[in-house]
């Protein structure tokens, strides 16, 4: 854990730009995110005011897990349930009047097949009333300090009251992902109610099956279609180490293809092609040598204390990595294991990502013969001098009489 919060930290010292890129997508705004750094990879009009269809829906599951104490509580749905979804033309989970469900059933309802019937009852159990329940989504709106969203409904039918942007949608996708719950059925595949009477599908994996649209890495998310919100998607998704996260708004709704589904294939392919996790520091790699005195080696190898992981392009200049050393160009053997030998600074583009304390890791052996090697004129010098003592002392001495 501590290694991961000092790569962490070192990712939001040193943030590289990345979404200069321009994309052909159908989407109106869009926004991709390193999940693993917080840092924007991509953006295009994500700060636009849109509809959001059934997006809406990710605030609805959120808002059920924060007011909820057992999710395998059961509950009976009501004729209140279904009033006015077939008028509305709104998709459903297939539950039914009367039926014994728990809030389990209903949010995976909500989410893999997008029913507006779990949504409805959702609400009504939660807070009494979708207007009670609204009124929860929009106060959290206001605690996640977003300027440009708002809710009018729990289903996500067109309103113009009901909006928001790529960016403040990521943000409320980013705050429900930290429920454990969330997670689990935004990523799963197929669910089959408590009752075993109905049998939910992820429409994401369904539809790109369907019109033959390879992506693997997409870990589950959230659709959104109506005629004024346009295709919308909502997901996540992890390639080697990396793990995202895209919003898209307002694809070309048609349906001959899933455009939206598409925009995704498109933005994740080209980072996922040419970006991914460097270890640009390897704290097993040594980056300088010192002279090393009495010791059977005649340098010292001195390594960073840990590693650190840039998110850059796979073909990055490796020459711009510098490393800035002060401290001990030469160690003797008597110099004890922990002491420090000086400072490393560690610079990328010019820009400091790290200071670390670099001290003697191992203990240094004392060698006579190194010594006699390296102090050779010293220990003549003495043999000279000593000799020259004696044999003047010798001179000196006076003759027996």
């Amino acid at each position: 854990m501590k290694k991961i919060l000092t790569i962490i930290s070192i990712f939001l010292i040193f943030i590289v730009k990345v979404n200069a890129v321009e994309l052909n997508i159908s989407s109106k705004t869009a926004i991709l995110y390193n999940l693993d750094t917080g840092e924007v990879l991509y953006e295009k009009n994500a700060d636009e005011k849109v509809s959001i269809a059934s997006l809406t829906k990710i605030m609805t599951a959120l808002i059920t897990l924060e007011n909820i104490e057992d999710i395998n509580k059961q509950i009976i749905l009501t004729s209140d349930d279904f009033e006015g979804l077939i008028e509305a033309n709104a998709v459903t989970a297939g539950f039914t009047k009367g039926e014994v469900v728990t809030y389990k059933d209903l949010l995976y309802g909500l989410i893999l097949p997008s029913g507006a019937d779990a949504a409805k009852a959702l609400a009504r159990n939660v807070a009494g009333s979708e207007t009670n329940f609204i009124k929860k989504m929009n106060e959290k709106v206001k605690q996640l300090d977003l300027k440009q969203t708002n809710f009018s409904t729990v289903i996500g039918l067109d309103d113009e009251n009901n909006y928001s942007t790529a960016k403040e949608l990521s943000i409320i996708f980013k705050e429900a992902l930290k429920n454990k719950d969330f997670k689990t059925i935004i990523t799963t595949k197929e669910y089959t109610s408590s009752d075993g009477k109905i049998k939910f599908k992820s429409t994401i994996q369904s539809n790109a099956k369907k019109f033959a649209i390879d992506v693997p890495y997409i870990l589950g998310g959230k659709t959104g279609t109506t005629t004024d919100a346009g295709l919308c998607l909502a997901t996540i998704a992890k390639a080697g180490s990396v793990n995202y996260m895209l919003v898209t708004t307002g694809a070309l709704y048609d349906k001959k293809a899933p455009h939206h589904i598409e925009d995704a294939k498109t933005i994740y392919d080209y980072f996922i092609n040419n970006y991914s996790n460097q270890k640009i520091v390897n704290k097993n790699k040594p980056f300088k040598t010192i002279k090393t005195k009495y010791t059977s080696n005649d340098a010292l190898k001195l390594y960073p204390t840990k590693d650190i992981t840039l998110y850059l392009k796979n073909d990055y200049n490796k020459n711009n990595i510098k490393y800035v050393y002060q401290g001990k160009e030469e160690i003797t053997s008597f110099a004890k294991k922990g002491e420090t030998l000086g400072t490393l600074k560690i610079y990328y583009k010019g820009k400091l990502l790290d200071t670390q304390t670099i001290k003697l890791n191992e203990n240094l052996n004392f060698s006579i013969s190194a010594f006699i090697k390296q102090e050779a004129i010293l220990i003549v010098s003495i043999v000279i001098v000593f000799s020259l003592i004696i044999i003047l002392l010798k001179k000196k001495k006076p003759k027996a009489s």
